[in-house]
């Protein structure tokens, strides 16, 4: 795959993978997503905006200079805004690449770091270079600090600067996530149009989607960290109405899904309300809401990646990774996308949906 290393969301040359529930591949514009649709499917996007995560600083009790990343929170409540987990780097900037940027200087609880006009306190140590951070301050300060100082998280495969737009989906929302939920660049109006006039339901939850990585090998494996999330009433009663008339629930990003089926309890009812996302989806865990992706494209090893194998079988998901290196499909948030039913096995025995 080739690292898309260009701010579009929705460039003409888009591709999409297409892997049905029988193992079979396909390959399409991304333009033509709709048709891969059916009436009575539902649709279940991300609404959530991204912040601008990325704050430039210093840690006070050492003078040097640093790069805070925020990566989470404990909850979509206004009063735990404030209260945030965080990655921190040494001096540098998304010129270079994240694996390759120094550790911060080291650090205690209780440092302080001064981050443009905000202030901050380390509160917990998880790691050394991760971190719960405490901002002083009242959260419309926070907030105006934030947007003053603040940057959207950028990795190296982008050359240019990030601005605030480049990084927000057509249908954000509420401004929680640390950064976009990408698999939504697919969306435009004239794509929901489509879907209205198709009889195809749309709905949305909002999910802190959270960062893709660390720079730091060890701590990429606790990705993806605990994040946030609110499924409204509406999305459940959708959920209730497709899979009563026998069509399938769609997530688009991997963030819906670990919202979705986090929620769930053990007979695939999805409770509404606030939840936080723990789990780890993989191989091993079985789906109960969930019955296809719309995905960006993702290499093995990767957080994501691991997520795609609780809908595919690893050989599958290695033809694919084939398919896509010889298709010269872009990856990461900008790059191109996957299309993947789940193959759901009974008794042994792969089922013909």
């Amino acid at each position: 795959m080739i690292a898309a290393d260009r701010a579009v969301q929705r460039p003409p040359y888009a591709k999409l993978m297409v892997v049905d529930a029988r193992r079979r591949i396909g390959h399409a514009q991304r333009s033509a997503l709709v048709e891969f649709l059916r009436s009575e499917d539902l649709i279940i996007a991300n609404d959530a905006a991204t912040l601008p995560a990325s704050l430039h600083g210093m840690h006070t009790d050492t003078g040097r200079l640093i790069e805070v990343r925020l990566a989470g929170r404990p909850s979509l409540r206004p009063e735990d805004f404030g209260r945030f987990s965080a990655v921190i780097f040494g001096q540098g900037d998304f010129h270079m690449r994240t694996e390759d940027r120094p550790s911060p200087p080291p650090l205690e609880v209780g440092d302080r770091l001064a981050l443009g006009p905000l202030r901050a306190t380390v509160e917990r140590l998880f790691h050394p270079r991760f971190v719960s951070l405490i901002f002083d301050g009242a959260p419309d300060q926070i907030w105006a600090g934030l947007a003053h100082h603040g940057r959207p998280i950028q990795y190296a495969h982008i050359k240019t600067p990030l601005a605030l737009w480049d990084v927000w989906t057509r249908i954000a929302g509420p401004p929680v996530a640390f950064e976009p939920p990408s698999a939504s660049f697919a969306l435009d109006w004239h794509v929901l149009a489509t879907l209205r006039e198709r009889g195809t339901e749309f709905a949305t939850i909002t999910h802190a989607a959270g960062i893709s990585s660390t720079g730091d090998d060890d701590l990429d494996l606790l990705l993806p960290f605990d994040e946030p999330y609110r499924i409204p009433e509406t999305t459940v009663s959708a959920i209730h109405r497709a899979k009563a008339r026998g069509g399938r629930v769609i997530a688009v990003g991997t963030s819906v899904v670990r919202a979705l089926e986090n929620a769930a309890t053990g007979d695939g009812h999805v409770q509404a309300g606030e939840g936080l996302a723990r789990q780890r989806l993989g191989p091993t865990s079985r789906l109960r809401v969930v019955d296809a992706i719309l995905s960006g494209t993702h290499e093995p090893g990767t957080s994501h990646y691991e997520l795609l194998r609780a809908f595919l079988d690893d050989a599958t998901l290695l033809r694919t990774t084939a398919e896509l290196d010889a298709g010269g499909y872009r990856t990461h948030e900008f790059g191109d996308s996957v299309f993947i039913e789940h193959v759901r096995l009974q008794s042994g025995v792969e089922a013909r949906e």
